[in-house]
């Protein structure tokens, strides 16, 4: 009887921290491959790629626990990067977007980035709350349009030359590790207390785990959606402004396929794609176990393509299995 508790029990806490474990072997296997991996300037700059990925999957994965999806998370990034990419040029710079704007403080740039995912937020947010489209087509459609508005704005033209003191905000230094990564422990730190210590937080899980027995306890489903949707719009906008502080720089093809990654990262961190699952410290380590896989086989030689293939076998068997637990529980 002890030994069949015992094995349960060491079932039960393999089954909750596998993901975890997943990370640290993969770590493990690539730095005995190949040294380099393990050296600390490499390590930071996974973690330096991986702080506006988190931010962005944090943003894909609360709309997931609602049982809804953002397709137009990648290119919402893209067009906030150009956006504070282009208030944040060079005085002297020669082909500067705006020729007599003046130099602007860091923060203008940040909130009007952070306005515009937040305007696409709350479209997202009212055609899926209001008009009852689909996520997935909503989203598709405003992706669309938001790479139309990334490009019109650009006029398809790379933006260069930004300030020192705007990419420092990414590449300098806060006492012993890089802004970028000490701004996106800060964000993780208050979407982990906003999912789990207020009301707005447990509404969310509750309209993911079922809508019409929320609407019934009185949870304002619509209301929340949209709530929801505006916030990642304000973190989409946050990844967006960091993404173009660290490259130096800012294209309309910016924020390229990051929607995938991000709800695989969020599925593979445990958030259910049938809604009312997830953990900001899932999603945290899901993103960080892509980060390590694309770093490792970058650092392995392994071909671009092959990458491809594949992070796309792992995001199918990520689904699979979830839908498989969803099934399951049936």
């Amino acid at each position: 009887m002890d030994q069949t508790f015992q094995i349960n029990k060491m079932k039960n806490f393999f089954a909750k921290n596998a993901i975890y474990m997943v990370l640290v072997v993969l770590v493990l296997i690539i730095g005995m491959l190949n040294k380099n991996f393990l050296q600390i300037n490499n390590l930071t700059n996974v973690l330096m790629i991986a702080s506006v990925r988190i931010i962005i999957a944090l943003g894909v994965g609360g709309i997931l626990i609602t049982k809804g999806t953002d397709l137009s998370s990648g290119r919402t990034v893209g067009l906030t990067a150009c956006v504070a990419a282009s208030l944040m040029q060079r005085a002297d710079y020669a082909d500067k977007m705006y020729k007599n704007l003046p130099q602007l403080p860091i923060i203008a740039a940040i909130i009007a980035a952070v306005i515009v995912g937040m305007v696409i937020g709350l479209i997202n947010g009212s055609v899926v709350s209001f008009l009852k489209v689909p996520p997935f087509i909503a989203t598709l459609g405003t992706m669309v349009i938001v790479y139309g508005a990334s490009s019109m704005y650009t006029k398809a033209k790379p933006i260069g030359g930004l300030r020192d003191d705007f990419t420092n905000l990414a590449t300098g230094k806060n006492v012993l590790i890089p802004n970028i990564i000490f701004i996106a422990i800060i964000i993780m730190i208050m979407i982990w207390f906003l999912l789990n210590k207020t009301v707005f937080g447990k509404n969310i899980y509750a309209i993911g785990g079922n809508p019409i027995a929320a609407e019934v306890s009185g949870v304002k489903v619509e209301a929340n959606l949209l709530k929801i949707y505006i916030l990642a719009g304000a973190l989409y906008g946050l990844a967006g402004t960091l993404l173009a502080a660290r490259t130096g720089g800012a294209t309309n093809n910016y924020g390229l396929m990051y929607e995938l990654d991000a709800i695989a990262a969020a599925t593979i961190g445990g958030v259910s794609t049938s809604g009312g699952i997830g953990k900001v410290s899932g999603i945290i380590t899901g993103v960080l176990i892509f980060e390590v896989l694309n770093n490792g086989l970058v650092i392995l030689g392994v071909d671009t393509n092959a990458q491809n293939i594949v992070k796309g076998i792992i995001i199918i068997t990520a689904v699979a299995l979830d839908i498989r637990k969803y099934l399951a529980k049936k």
